[in-house]
């Protein structure tokens, strides 16, 4: 909102639009409604993308719907996709639309959903399963035409393109990068039918990823100055949403947060060892949300990040608490300081609540430590150890 001669102008509420990467993006309350006739033209079948209830409670369903029958496109739905998706899902997806001869992919939903439309976009009609793409092997052209209609403020992937998938009857859940969508639309009035739990979990999904993103090595100016944003906006928007889930200025404050973070992941092709540990535990737990898992490990992780990069781990969280020295000597300070940011907004999880034993850190550490040579390592500010896992994850415990 700004102020020019004691009138009050709001910003907030204006949709705009513009180009990342290879997706065109429409950003604000309205945007789906008065831009998706655009990205559904030439599209003649359409399969849409779901889980069992979000895009039907959130209305996105119903809109999306509206359009496709005012344009004429033959759509059809898959609405099986669960939190933290296996490549069985992605598989079942790529049977029904090529067994129905299908055009376009709409995505509606969070994350998971996201990333199993992005999976499957390539893979049909190219013979390939979703294992064998988590694994490494590419469809040669881009697939199919794309929509990523997105309702939570955490995931930032309907702006990036990468995708997370865990290889079924495994514990292995890797991100890759795949593509971008062609269209996105972060629309913030689907986002108000969020539980006080999802935009809980979803918002600090978010605040990691804008953290991680810009102490990552493959960090920059623009990163930062993104990633602060996205903090700032966190800091002073999420308790109004979980007072008032009804607040779309707050909404879409947090809306805006989460796509700044997933343009800070794409720009630093990912984040570092906060991912990389939470991947290895909802691997092993599926029922642990992405958010959830990142906010109960973090803190713990930000003790050694803060030591590594306290100027840049210093500018994000003096948000949470000004006091906060660029400084390796206050790596405990910004630790603590994380910690009581989540308890104030009333989270205060562990890793046993979703039945997790010290019984099973070792598969879980096995799977980090590869992941960490093989992916994370490169973007990671610090030397990680098996003992340094270990002791974050008994913590986390």
């Amino acid at each position: 909102m700004i102020r020019i001669r004691g009138v009050r102008y709001m910003v907030w509420n204006k949709v705009f639009s513009f180009k990342f990467g290879e997706v065109s993006v429409h950003f604000g309350p309205g945007s789906l409604s008065e831009n998706i006739p655009a990205a559904i033209h030439g599209s003649k079948k359409a399969l849409i993308i779901s889980s069992k209830s979000a895009a039907k409670v959130s209305g996105a369903l119903n809109d999306v719907v509206k359009a496709l029958r005012e344009a004429g496109v033959e759509y059809l739905e898959y609405n099986n996709v669960t939190p933290n998706p296996s490549t069985n899902i992605v598989d079942e997806i790529v049977e029904l639309g090529q067994s129905q001869g299908v055009d376009t992919i709409i995505g509606i939903g969070g994350g998971s959903v996201i990333d199993a439309s992005k999976a499957a976009s390539v893979l049909i009609g190219t013979g390939i399963k979703a294992r064998e793409l988590v694994l490494g092997r590419k469809p040669s052209n881009r697939g199919l035409k794309l929509i990523a209609v997105n309702l939570t403020h955490g995931t930032g992937t309907e702006v990036d393109r990468f995708a997370v998938l865990t290889i079924q009857g495994t514990i292995e859940k890797r991100g890759f990068a795949i593509r971008y969508p062609d269209y996105s639309f972060d629309d913030p009035k689907y986002t108000t039918t969020l539980n006080k739990k999802q935009t809980l979990y979803t918002s600090l999904d978010a605040f990691y990823h804008a953290y991680e993103s810009a102490t990552a090595k493959r960090a920059n100016l623009f990163v930062q100055s993104l990633a602060e944003t996205s903090v700032s906006y966190i800091v002073k928007y999420l308790n109004k949403a979980l007072d008032n889930p009804g607040d779309l200025e707050a909404r879409t404050m947090l809306l805006y947060s989460s796509m700044l973070s997933g343009m800070c992941i794409d720009l630093t092709s990912g984040t570092h060892l906060i991912h990389a540990m939470e991947h290895g535990f909802s691997g092993l737990n599926p029922e642990l949300p992405h958010g959830a898992g990142l906010a109960i490990l973090g803190p713990f992780v930000i003790y050694y990040t803060h030591k590594a990069v306290p100027e840049t781990s210093a500018r994000l969280l003096k948000h949470l608490d000004p006091s906060i020295k660029p400084l390796s000597e206050d790596a405990e300070k910004a630790m603590r300081s994380v910690i009581e940011f989540q308890r104030s907004l009333g989270f205060h999880e562990r890793l046993s609540d979703y039945g997790i034993k010290e019984k099973d850190l070792k598969p879980v550490l096995d799977f980090v430590e590869k992941t960490v040579i093989e992916r994370f390592g490169a973007n990671t500010p610090f030397q990680v150890t098996r003992s340094m896992l270990e002791e974050i994850a008994r913590r986390a415990i």
